[in-house]
Formats: structure tokens, C-alpha cells, sequence
């Protein structure tokens, strides 16, 4: 799976953002967290969950359970707005 190229990111230390271009079918504006953000850039290119967790779980301090929900969490808002091309 990978990022939809009809969404353009824009990260900042703390911040994330995601925006639809005029193709996609979303229109809105997603805002989250650093967290957020890391798991948008994996996304750039082809990965799997379990790869962006593995990733995740280099990076922050955390337990892999908590990880991987919060990785599925966040697939989950991304499929519902069309964002993920799988």
C-alpha cells in the first residue's frame, strides 16, 4: 500500500498534514501529530502495516501492541477517505 497521489503531505516537527488535491474525492484537510506524520512519509512508498509498525517500533519509545493499534487506527481514517492505494 502506498499513499494516494492525489494527497500532497506537509510535515513540520510536531505537526502533520494532509491534503487532497482537486482529484480526490475527499475534501478536507487531515491534522495530526508527529506520529502521524512518520507513518504518512513510510507511506510515500509501497510498505505494509507490519512494516510501518516494525519502523514505528525503531523509532518511538513504545510497546509494539500499542504501535501496531495505533498504526491500524490510523490506516483505518486513511482508507475511509480514500487516501491509500492498495
Amino acid at each position: 500500500m502506498k499513499l494516494k497521489k492525489e494527497f500532497i503531505t506537509h510535515i513540520t516537527g510536531e505537526e502533520a498534514l494532509l491534503v487532497p488535491t482537486g482529484a480526490a474525492s475527499f475534501s478536507g484537510l487531515v491534522k495530526g501529530n508527529k506520529t502521524l506524520g512518520a507513518i504518512l512519509e513510510l507511506l510515500k512508498t509501497e510498505t505494509t502495516e507490519q512494516q510501518i509498525v516494525s519502523a514505528m517500533c525503531a523509532r518511538f519509545n513504545g510497546a509494539e501492541e500499542t504501535i501496531a493499534k495505533d498504526v491500524k487506527r490510523a490506516l483505518a481514517e486513511l482508507r475511509k477517505i480514500g487516501a491509500l492505494d492498495e
